[in-house]
């Protein structure tokens, strides 16, 4: 319903992809450096918690158990691995966005989080996953070019 947002999510989750694909080898995604305590590989678990849950579970009905902590304290996932999960979310994104109704963005959000507004719409809670993306995929990027 959101073919605009729909767009940027496929656009940057491809991005975020190629970055991972960039890197030399499935060793480089996990390595630290001075204060960077979480590397790419990290991050993209990360987003695909982050993305399955909030989108795919919350807006798209799918089966979804988020293991959080584990996103942060997993290491070693090859590439490959990464990557397929990044597809798999960019297709549980399409698909809870392509079935919202109009109506459905501006309700508020059945999810209520600390530290966002009371009554924030699901419009509102979309924007700022998308911005949690990209700034993980910033982050994606510098990572990989500092090494």
């Amino acid at each position: 319903m959101w073919p605009e947002l729909r767009e940027l999510f496929v656009r940057d989750l491809g991005k975020l992809i190629a970055e991972l694909e960039a890197y030399p080898d499935d060793a480089s995604v996990w390595r630290v450096r001075g204060d960077i305590v979480n590397p790419a590989g990290t991050l993209a678990l990360h987003l695909i918690g982050n993305l399955s849950q909030f989108v795919g579970a919350d807006l798209g009905g799918v089966a979804f158990v988020r293991d959080r902590e584990a996103e942060f304290a997993r290491r070693d996932v090859p590439r490959a691995e990464l990557i397929a999960g990044l597809r798999e979310v960019s297709a549980r994104v399409v698909a809870a966005l392509d079935g919202l109704d109009a109506a459905r963005l501006d309700e508020v959000s059945a999810r209520q989080l600390p530290g966002f507004p009371e009554g924030m719409t699901t419009r509102y809670f979309l924007i700022h996953l998308y911005g949690h993306l990209n700034w993980h995929l910033g982050q994606v990027d510098y990572h990989r070019r500092m090494l």
